[in-house]
């Protein structure tokens, strides 16, 4: 059986590797971390431009300083590679790969398990895996126990530890870092779960520990079903809302006055990121094994799958209001990211938005601060460029529709210019000028 105690002890003394498989949106973040805490670090990623990009410095992440990257490659305790063989070197492996879903929206583990086919023949004795990737409850126990195992021959528990510990990012968020977030941690046994939470609380402020995998995995499933359900309920009451020339913000601004037993959701264009588009499917699918069938999750998936579709109607009716069709209008698109302020394209709902008003004969150009150009997702190509936000610009298109709210654009502006504003995000609840011309899709 492992002991505990030299890894322990090696996390008390600052002696420990720690490695990090997948350097986005998660694994990125926590490097950094890591670092700050003057932990020896290993990156790995198959990406040999991101490989290249910070061995250099430079970030490829909008909201993550490039400095940061460069201070801590310069103390020369980071070290990012592509050679999964220096896994021998690593006390912890924190794997954080994507887990996408597939065509079916059924849970896509390629990543899961390609991650852990490279790295379980370097694996050693007394080495930490952690999973931090979103999954359905039994994948650490089930395909990456079996993966690790039979790669190795190794055995979990016995003679390396095991543990799940799900991601909480929130990418661009100034108020809640990696550091600050609470981060709950499940292993195998307990020796795994005793030293995956004192690997994280050598640089995070909370661990939480729980019993198992399973409940971390299905923790992170709940926290993000429950936004998603939220969200789905006020989309629902938007478009209701829309049709009774109810204005849904100002209700939910008025609703969230009351101190207890309310908590604000708002609604949107569509689900963007990797979290609440994704994860709630994992569940619905994980449910199927047991014969049971999650109406209320798969509903929610439901209504706000079709948001794209409320928004591209609406802004047909905006056209139609003033005697345009859409095929050949000209609109201008405001945000290709997720969210404001990041350069986050994940499930972004901009995507399938410009696709369908491009498929009913629009002409689409878009603005995003944060994206100067599109890249490639999974299911979408769009081969665009930002173009200038110029007053000419916003004169001669037929509607520009707000699909994220960046703080840098001045909506006063877009309002006063543009002959007919679309606004899926609320962004122009502080315009007093020319109201009419805004429409909320």
């Amino acid at each position: 059986m492992t002991q505990t105690q030299p890894f322990l002890s090696k996390i008390q003394k600052k002696d420990a590797t720690i490695g990090v498989v997948g350097l986005g949106y998660v694994g990125l973040p926590l490097i950094l971390t890591f670092g700050k805490k003057n932990f020896k670090l290993i990156g790995f990623d198959i990406d040999s431009n991101k490989i290249d990009a910070l061995k250099s410095g430079q970030s490829y992440i909008k909201h993550i300083d490039s400095e940061r990257i460069a201070q801590l490659v310069r103390s020369e305790k980071f070290e990012p590679t592509s050679d999964f063989s220096q896994i021998r070197k690593c006390d912890a492996i924190l794997l954080c790969v994507p887990t996408p879903l597939n065509a079916n929206r059924e849970p896509d583990m390629s990543y899961i398990e390609s991650t852990a086919n490279s790295i379980a023949p370097h694996l050693r004795p007394e080495q930490l895996i952690v999973l931090e990737s979103t999954t359905y409850p039994g994948t650490t126990t089930g395909l990456l126990q079996n993966l690790l195992e039979s790669g190795s021959n190794l055995q979990a528990g016995k003679d390396f530890f095991l543990a799940y510990s799900p991601e909480r990012e929130d990418p661009g968020n100034p108020d809640f870092d990696t550091k600050l977030i609470p981060k709950v941690v499940g292993g195998i046994n307990g020796a795994s779960t005793e030293v995956t939470a004192a690997l994280y609380r050598a640089a995070l402020d909370e661990v939480i520990a729980v019993s198992s995998p399973e409940i971390a995995e299905m923790t992170k499933l709940l926290e993000n079903i429950f936004r998603s359900v939220n969200i789905a309920l006020v989309n629902e009451l938007k478009i209701l809302a829309t049709k009774m020339g109810i204005d849904v913000w100002e209700v939910i601004q008025a609703a969230s006055t009351k101190p207890f037993g309310f908590m604000p959701f708002y609604p949107g264009p569509g689900l963007g990121g990797h979290c609440i588009p994704i994860d709630p499917f994992y569940l619905t699918w994980k449910a199927r094994e047991y014969n049971l069938n999650t109406r209320f999750i798969e509903l929610a998936g439901e209504i706000n799958t079709a948001m794209p579709q409320f928004v591209v109607e609406r802004t047909s009716q905006a056209l139609n209001q003033a005697k345009k069709p859409i095929n050949g209008s000209k609109i201008l698109v405001l945000g290709l990211a997720y969210k404001k302020n990041v350069d986050d394209l994940r499930e972004s709902p901009s995507f399938p938005i410009i696709k369908m008003l491009q498929e009913r004969g629009a002409e689409i150009a878009y603005h995003d601060p944060f994206v100067p150009k599109t890249q490639e997702t999974r299911t979408h190509n769009l081969h665009m460029e930002s173009v200038a936000l110029t007053d000419d610009l916003l004169g001669s298109v037929d509607a520009v529709l707000i699909a994220t709210d960046h703080d840098e654009i001045d909506y006063s502006r877009v309002v006063r210019l543009a002959p007919i504003t679309i606004d899926t995000r609320n962004a122009t609840a502080n315009v007093t000028e020319f109201r009419e011309k805004i429409v909320k899709a």
